[in-house]
Protein backbone atom coordinates (compact mmCIF):
# COMPACT_ATOMS: atom_id res chain seq x y z
CA UNK A 1 0.00 0.00 0.00
CA UNK A 2 1.34 3.44 -0.94
CA UNK A 3 0.78 6.35 1.44
CA UNK A 4 -0.73 9.53 0.06
CA UNK A 5 1.55 12.56 -0.29
CA UNK A 6 -0.02 16.02 0.02
CA UNK A 7 1.52 19.02 -1.70
CA UNK A 8 2.34 22.23 0.09
CA UNK A 9 1.64 24.17 -3.10
CA UNK A 10 0.49 27.59 -1.96
CA UNK A 11 3.19 29.22 -4.09
CA UNK A 12 1.19 28.00 -7.09
CA UNK A 13 -2.16 28.42 -5.29
CA UNK A 14 -2.76 24.93 -6.66
CA UNK A 15 -5.68 23.31 -4.90
CA UNK A 16 -8.58 20.89 -5.36
CA UNK A 17 -12.14 22.09 -5.95
CA UNK A 18 -12.68 22.59 -2.20
CA UNK A 19 -9.35 24.34 -1.62
CA UNK A 20 -7.58 21.31 -0.13
CA UNK A 21 -4.03 20.45 -1.30
CA UNK A 22 -3.40 18.20 -4.32
CA UNK A 23 -2.06 14.71 -3.67
CA UNK A 24 -0.27 11.79 -5.24
CA UNK A 25 1.18 8.38 -4.40
CA UNK A 26 4.79 7.46 -5.25
CA UNK A 27 6.51 4.07 -5.37
CA UNK A 28 10.23 4.54 -5.90
CA UNK A 29 12.03 2.71 -8.68
CA UNK A 30 14.98 0.38 -8.28
CA UNK A 31 17.80 -1.23 -10.25
CA UNK A 32 17.65 -0.47 -13.95
CA UNK A 33 14.46 1.54 -13.43
CA UNK A 34 15.80 3.98 -10.87
CA UNK A 35 15.88 6.85 -13.40
CA UNK A 36 12.67 5.94 -15.21
CA UNK A 37 9.31 7.50 -14.35
CA UNK A 38 5.72 6.51 -15.07
CA UNK A 39 3.11 9.13 -14.20
CA UNK A 40 -0.48 7.85 -14.09
CA UNK A 41 -3.15 10.57 -14.04
CA UNK A 42 -6.32 9.45 -12.27
CA UNK A 43 -9.64 9.69 -14.11
CA UNK A 44 -13.15 10.43 -12.92
CA UNK A 45 -15.14 12.52 -15.38
CA UNK A 46 -15.65 16.28 -15.06
CA UNK A 47 -17.98 18.83 -13.52
CA UNK A 48 -19.63 21.25 -15.91
CA UNK A 49 -21.73 23.58 -13.78
CA UNK A 50 -21.65 25.06 -10.29
CA UNK A 51 -24.21 22.65 -8.86
CA UNK A 52 -22.32 19.65 -10.24
CA UNK A 53 -18.98 20.95 -8.95
CA UNK A 54 -20.36 21.74 -5.48
CA UNK A 55 -21.53 18.14 -5.20
CA UNK A 56 -18.16 16.90 -6.45
CA UNK A 57 -16.13 19.01 -4.00
CA UNK A 58 -17.45 16.86 -1.15
CA UNK A 59 -16.08 13.65 -2.70
CA UNK A 60 -12.62 12.22 -3.36
CA UNK A 61 -12.84 13.70 -6.88
CA UNK A 62 -13.01 17.21 -5.47
CA UNK A 63 -11.20 17.08 -2.16
CA UNK A 64 -8.02 15.41 -0.93
CA UNK A 65 -9.69 15.30 2.50
CA UNK A 66 -11.93 12.55 1.12
CA UNK A 67 -9.18 10.46 -0.47
CA UNK A 68 -7.96 7.18 0.99
CA UNK A 69 -4.60 7.44 2.73
CA UNK A 70 -3.29 4.16 1.31
CA UNK A 71 -3.58 2.93 -2.27
CA UNK A 72 -2.65 -0.44 -3.73
CA UNK A 73 -0.65 -0.27 -6.96
CA UNK A 74 -1.52 -2.87 -9.60
CA UNK A 75 -1.50 -3.42 -13.38
CA UNK A 76 0.59 -0.68 -15.04
CA UNK A 77 1.60 0.52 -11.56
CA UNK A 78 2.50 -2.94 -10.20
CA UNK A 79 6.00 -3.59 -8.85
CA UNK A 80 5.82 -7.27 -9.83
CA UNK A 81 7.69 -8.20 -13.00
CA UNK A 82 5.26 -11.04 -13.75
CA UNK A 83 2.37 -8.54 -13.68
CA UNK A 84 4.03 -5.50 -15.24
CA UNK A 85 7.07 -6.70 -17.20
CA UNK A 86 8.35 -3.42 -18.62
CA UNK A 87 7.60 -0.84 -15.90
CA UNK A 88 7.64 -2.79 -12.63
CA UNK A 89 10.90 -1.26 -11.32
CA UNK A 90 10.30 2.31 -12.50
CA UNK A 91 9.35 5.20 -10.25
CA UNK A 92 5.56 4.91 -10.46
CA UNK A 93 3.29 7.79 -9.53
CA UNK A 94 -0.49 7.99 -9.21
CA UNK A 95 -1.61 11.63 -9.42
CA UNK A 96 -4.98 12.04 -7.72
CA UNK A 97 -7.71 13.85 -9.61
CA UNK A 98 -9.63 16.51 -7.70
CA UNK A 99 -10.21 19.45 -10.06
CA UNK A 100 -12.89 18.21 -12.48
CA UNK A 101 -11.27 19.62 -15.63
CA UNK A 102 -8.64 17.05 -16.67
CA UNK A 103 -6.01 19.30 -15.06
CA UNK A 104 -6.77 22.24 -17.39
CA UNK A 105 -8.72 24.76 -15.28
CA UNK A 106 -7.34 28.09 -14.08
CA UNK A 107 -9.66 30.70 -12.57
CA UNK A 108 -8.10 33.07 -10.05
CA UNK A 109 -11.34 34.22 -8.41
CA UNK A 110 -13.05 32.08 -5.78
CA UNK A 111 -16.79 32.47 -5.37
CA UNK A 112 -17.31 33.42 -1.70
CA UNK A 113 -20.65 31.59 -1.62
CA UNK A 114 -19.61 28.23 -3.10
CA UNK A 115 -15.88 28.31 -2.19
CA UNK A 116 -15.17 26.51 -5.47
CA UNK A 117 -11.59 26.60 -6.78
CA UNK A 118 -10.97 25.94 -10.48
CA UNK A 119 -7.22 25.30 -10.47
CA UNK A 120 -6.58 22.08 -12.37
CA UNK A 121 -3.75 23.43 -14.51
CA UNK A 122 -1.99 24.74 -11.41
CA UNK A 123 -2.38 21.34 -9.74
CA UNK A 124 -0.73 19.75 -12.78
CA UNK A 125 2.23 22.14 -12.67
CA UNK A 126 2.65 21.92 -8.88
CA UNK A 127 2.76 18.11 -8.92
CA UNK A 128 5.20 18.07 -11.83
CA UNK A 129 7.51 20.57 -10.11
CA UNK A 130 7.53 18.47 -6.95
CA UNK A 131 8.30 15.28 -8.88
CA UNK A 132 11.09 17.02 -10.76
CA UNK A 133 12.60 17.99 -7.41
CA UNK A 134 12.27 14.40 -6.22
CA UNK A 135 14.41 13.09 -9.06
CA UNK A 136 12.31 13.20 -12.22
CA UNK A 137 14.60 15.94 -13.56
CA UNK A 138 17.19 13.17 -14.00
CA UNK A 139 14.82 10.86 -15.88
CA UNK A 140 16.23 8.73 -18.67
CA UNK A 141 12.77 7.37 -19.55
CA UNK A 142 9.35 8.84 -18.82
CA UNK A 143 5.75 7.95 -19.63
CA UNK A 144 2.79 10.22 -19.01
CA UNK A 145 -0.23 7.96 -18.77
CA UNK A 146 -3.81 8.23 -17.63
CA UNK A 147 -7.24 6.64 -17.71
CA UNK A 148 -10.49 8.26 -18.87
CA UNK A 149 -10.40 11.96 -17.90
CA UNK A 150 -6.77 11.23 -16.98
CA UNK A 151 -6.24 9.70 -20.42
CA UNK A 152 -7.55 12.90 -21.96
CA UNK A 153 -5.19 14.88 -19.71
CA UNK A 154 -2.23 12.77 -20.81
CA UNK A 155 -2.86 13.98 -24.36
CA UNK A 156 -3.53 17.60 -23.42
CA UNK A 157 -0.33 17.82 -21.37
CA UNK A 158 1.82 15.47 -23.45
CA UNK A 159 4.07 18.04 -25.14
CA UNK A 160 4.28 20.24 -22.04
CA UNK A 161 5.37 17.17 -20.05
CA UNK A 162 8.08 16.56 -22.62
CA UNK A 163 9.22 20.19 -22.30
CA UNK A 164 9.76 19.78 -18.54
CA UNK A 165 12.33 17.00 -18.96
CA UNK A 166 15.93 16.97 -20.24
CA UNK A 167 16.46 16.90 -24.00
CA UNK A 168 17.91 13.39 -23.93
CA UNK A 169 15.04 11.78 -22.02
CA UNK A 170 12.97 9.19 -23.86
CA UNK A 171 9.46 10.61 -23.30
CA UNK A 172 6.17 9.14 -24.53
CA UNK A 173 2.48 9.44 -23.62
CA UNK A 174 -0.19 6.78 -23.18
CA UNK A 175 -3.90 7.61 -23.32
CA UNK A 176 -6.14 4.87 -21.92
CA UNK A 177 -9.86 5.34 -22.64
CA UNK A 178 -9.25 9.05 -23.17
CA UNK A 179 -10.21 9.35 -26.83
CA UNK A 180 -13.67 10.87 -26.40
CA UNK A 181 -15.55 11.18 -29.65
CA UNK A 182 -17.34 14.28 -30.89
CA UNK A 183 -20.56 12.81 -32.22
CA UNK A 184 -24.32 13.16 -31.96
CA UNK A 185 -26.30 11.11 -29.47
CA UNK A 186 -29.19 8.79 -30.32
CA UNK A 187 -31.62 11.73 -30.32
CA UNK A 188 -29.47 13.64 -32.83
CA UNK A 189 -28.31 16.22 -30.29
CA UNK A 190 -24.68 17.27 -29.79
CA UNK A 191 -24.80 16.53 -26.08
CA UNK A 192 -21.11 15.87 -25.40
CA UNK A 193 -20.03 18.92 -27.41
CA UNK A 194 -22.28 21.12 -25.27
CA UNK A 195 -21.09 19.39 -22.10
CA UNK A 196 -17.41 19.91 -22.92
CA UNK A 197 -18.11 23.54 -23.82
CA UNK A 198 -19.58 24.02 -20.34
CA UNK A 199 -16.54 22.37 -18.72
CA UNK A 200 -14.04 24.52 -20.63
CA UNK A 201 -15.99 27.73 -19.96
CA UNK A 202 -16.59 27.14 -16.25
CA UNK A 203 -13.02 26.12 -15.49
CA UNK A 204 -11.33 28.74 -17.66
CA UNK A 205 -9.51 25.96 -19.51
CA UNK A 206 -9.01 27.66 -22.88
CA UNK A 207 -5.56 29.08 -22.16
CA UNK A 208 -4.28 25.68 -21.05
CA UNK A 209 -5.41 23.66 -24.06
CA UNK A 210 -2.91 22.96 -26.86
CA UNK A 211 -2.37 26.18 -28.83
CA UNK A 212 -1.90 24.14 -31.99
CA UNK A 213 -5.64 23.48 -31.72
CA UNK A 214 -7.05 26.65 -30.10
CA UNK A 215 -5.37 28.77 -32.77
CA UNK A 216 -7.76 27.33 -35.36
CA UNK A 217 -10.76 25.94 -33.39
CA UNK A 218 -13.00 26.88 -30.49
CA UNK A 219 -11.67 25.81 -27.07
CA UNK A 220 -14.50 23.30 -26.61
CA UNK A 221 -13.51 21.48 -29.79
CA UNK A 222 -9.97 21.25 -28.43
CA UNK A 223 -11.22 19.08 -25.57
CA UNK A 224 -11.74 16.33 -28.15
CA UNK A 225 -8.59 14.29 -28.94
CA UNK A 226 -9.54 13.90 -32.60
CA UNK A 227 -8.74 17.61 -33.09
CA UNK A 228 -5.64 17.66 -30.87
CA UNK A 229 -3.69 14.41 -31.22
CA UNK A 230 -2.46 14.97 -34.77
CA UNK A 231 -0.44 18.00 -33.64
CA UNK A 232 1.17 16.31 -30.63
CA UNK A 233 4.90 16.06 -31.32
CA UNK A 234 5.71 13.58 -28.56
CA UNK A 235 5.06 9.89 -29.39
CA UNK A 236 1.59 8.80 -28.26
CA UNK A 237 -0.08 5.43 -27.72
CA UNK A 238 -3.88 5.33 -28.01
CA UNK A 239 -5.49 2.50 -26.05
CA UNK A 240 -9.26 2.41 -26.32
CA UNK A 241 -12.22 0.09 -26.59
CA UNK A 242 -14.14 0.74 -29.80
CA UNK A 243 -17.31 0.17 -27.75
CA UNK A 244 -16.11 2.19 -24.77
CA UNK A 245 -18.73 1.60 -22.07
CA UNK A 246 -18.46 5.16 -20.68
CA UNK A 247 -18.95 6.66 -24.11
CA UNK A 248 -21.90 4.40 -24.94
CA UNK A 249 -23.57 5.48 -21.68
CA UNK A 250 -22.65 9.16 -21.72
CA UNK A 251 -22.01 10.22 -25.30
CA UNK A 252 -24.05 7.91 -27.52
CA UNK A 253 -27.08 7.41 -25.26
CA UNK A 254 -26.97 9.84 -22.32
CA UNK A 255 -30.00 10.16 -20.07
CA UNK A 256 -31.07 13.37 -21.82
CA UNK A 257 -31.34 11.45 -25.11
CA UNK A 258 -32.98 8.38 -23.58
CA UNK A 259 -35.68 9.67 -21.20
CA UNK A 260 -37.63 6.41 -21.33
CA UNK A 261 -34.60 4.30 -20.43
CA UNK A 262 -34.74 2.14 -23.55
CA UNK A 263 -30.94 1.89 -23.54
CA UNK A 264 -30.52 1.08 -19.86
CA UNK A 265 -30.48 -2.72 -20.12
CA UNK A 266 -28.10 -2.58 -23.09
CA UNK A 267 -25.76 -0.21 -21.23
CA UNK A 268 -25.63 -2.52 -18.22
CA UNK A 269 -24.61 -5.53 -20.29
CA UNK A 270 -23.82 -5.54 -24.01
CA UNK A 271 -25.34 -9.03 -24.24
CA UNK A 272 -28.72 -7.42 -23.49
CA UNK A 273 -28.56 -5.09 -26.49
CA UNK A 274 -31.23 -5.41 -29.12
CA UNK A 275 -30.26 -5.85 -32.75
CA UNK A 276 -31.17 -2.22 -33.53
CA UNK A 277 -29.04 -1.00 -30.63
CA UNK A 278 -26.08 -3.09 -31.74
CA UNK A 279 -26.42 -1.53 -35.18
CA UNK A 280 -26.19 1.94 -33.62
CA UNK A 281 -23.13 0.83 -31.63
CA UNK A 282 -21.49 -0.62 -34.73
CA UNK A 283 -22.01 2.73 -36.46
CA UNK A 284 -20.48 4.44 -33.41
CA UNK A 285 -17.45 2.15 -33.72
CA UNK A 286 -17.01 3.07 -37.38
CA UNK A 287 -17.18 6.76 -36.56
CA UNK A 288 -14.71 6.27 -33.72
CA UNK A 289 -12.29 4.41 -35.99
CA UNK A 290 -12.65 7.11 -38.64
CA UNK A 291 -11.59 9.72 -36.07
CA UNK A 292 -8.59 7.67 -34.95
CA UNK A 293 -7.48 6.82 -38.48
CA UNK A 294 -8.08 10.45 -39.41
CA UNK A 295 -5.12 11.43 -37.26
CA UNK A 296 -2.98 10.26 -40.18
CA UNK A 297 -0.08 7.87 -40.37
CA UNK A 298 2.68 8.11 -37.81
CA UNK A 299 5.75 5.94 -37.30
CA UNK A 300 5.75 6.77 -33.58
CA UNK A 301 2.05 6.47 -32.68
CA UNK A 302 1.01 3.19 -31.11
CA UNK A 303 -2.56 1.93 -31.18
CA UNK A 304 -4.53 -0.85 -29.49
CA UNK A 305 -8.25 -0.54 -30.29
CA UNK A 306 -10.09 -3.64 -29.09
CA UNK A 307 -13.74 -4.60 -29.46
CA UNK A 308 -14.49 -4.97 -25.79
CA UNK A 309 -17.32 -3.29 -23.91
CA UNK A 310 -15.17 -1.74 -21.21
CA UNK A 311 -13.50 1.45 -20.01
CA UNK A 312 -9.90 1.82 -18.76
CA UNK A 313 -7.66 -1.19 -19.28
CA UNK A 314 -4.26 -0.17 -17.84
CA UNK A 315 -5.49 -0.05 -14.24
CA UNK A 316 -7.04 -3.52 -14.06
CA UNK A 317 -4.61 -6.41 -13.82
CA UNK A 318 -6.78 -8.83 -15.80
CA UNK A 319 -6.96 -6.37 -18.69
CA UNK A 320 -3.37 -5.16 -18.53
CA UNK A 321 -1.38 -8.41 -18.22
CA UNK A 322 -2.79 -11.75 -17.07
CA UNK A 323 -3.27 -15.28 -18.33
CA UNK A 324 -6.58 -14.42 -19.99
CA UNK A 325 -6.05 -10.75 -20.82
CA UNK A 326 -7.62 -9.33 -23.98
CA UNK A 327 -5.37 -9.78 -26.98
CA UNK A 328 -5.17 -8.53 -30.52
CA UNK A 329 -2.87 -10.36 -32.89
CA UNK A 330 -1.79 -12.61 -30.00
CA UNK A 331 -0.53 -9.55 -28.12
CA UNK A 332 -1.61 -8.27 -24.70
CA UNK A 333 -1.97 -4.57 -23.94
CA UNK A 334 1.11 -4.62 -21.67
CA UNK A 335 3.23 -6.25 -24.39
CA UNK A 336 1.98 -3.82 -27.07
CA UNK A 337 2.73 -0.78 -24.89
CA UNK A 338 6.13 -2.07 -23.78
CA UNK A 339 7.19 -2.92 -27.33
CA UNK A 340 6.10 0.55 -28.48
CA UNK A 341 7.91 2.39 -25.68
CA UNK A 342 11.20 0.54 -26.09
CA UNK A 343 11.00 0.62 -29.90
CA UNK A 344 11.04 -3.16 -30.08
CA UNK A 345 8.01 -3.23 -32.33
CA UNK A 346 5.43 -0.64 -33.35
CA UNK A 347 1.94 -1.89 -32.50
CA UNK A 348 -0.90 -0.31 -34.51
CA UNK A 349 -3.83 -2.72 -34.48
CA UNK A 350 -7.60 -2.37 -34.68
CA UNK A 351 -9.72 -5.31 -33.56
CA UNK A 352 -12.48 -6.89 -35.64
CA UNK A 353 -16.09 -5.89 -34.76
CA UNK A 354 -18.00 -7.19 -31.74
CA UNK A 355 -18.52 -10.03 -30.92
CA UNK A 356 -15.48 -11.43 -32.71
CA UNK A 357 -12.88 -11.30 -29.90
CA UNK A 358 -13.41 -14.07 -27.31
CA UNK A 359 -10.64 -12.72 -25.08
CA UNK A 360 -12.57 -9.53 -24.23
CA UNK A 361 -13.58 -8.85 -20.65
CA UNK A 362 -16.90 -7.09 -21.19
CA UNK A 363 -17.99 -4.91 -18.30
CA UNK A 364 -21.31 -5.79 -16.66
CA UNK A 365 -22.82 -3.00 -14.59
CA UNK A 366 -25.56 -2.97 -11.98
CA UNK A 367 -28.35 -0.40 -11.75
CA UNK A 368 -26.72 0.79 -8.51
CA UNK A 369 -23.53 1.86 -10.31
CA UNK A 370 -22.95 5.63 -10.45
CA UNK A 371 -25.39 7.21 -12.93
CA UNK A 372 -24.12 8.58 -16.24
CA UNK A 373 -23.67 12.30 -16.77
Amino acid sequence: MLFIIYLNSMCFIAVCLDGSPPAYHLHRGSGTGINSWLIQLEGGGWCHNVTNCVSRMHTKLGSSKKMVENLAFSAILSNKKQRNPDFYNWNRVKVRYCDGSSFTGDVQAVNPATKLHFRGARVWLAVMQELLAKGMRNAENAVLSGCSAGGLASLMHCDSFRALLPMGTNVKCLSDAGFFLNTRDVSGAQYIKSYFNDVVTLHGSAKNLPRSCTSRSTPAMCFFPQYVARQIKTPVFILNAAYDSWQIKNILAPRAADPDGKWQSCQLDIKNCQRSQLKVMQDFRLEFLSAVIGLGRSASRGMFIDSCYTHCQTETQTSWFWQDSPIINRTTIAKAVGDWFYDRKLFQKIDCPYPCNPTCHHRVFTPQDPPPI
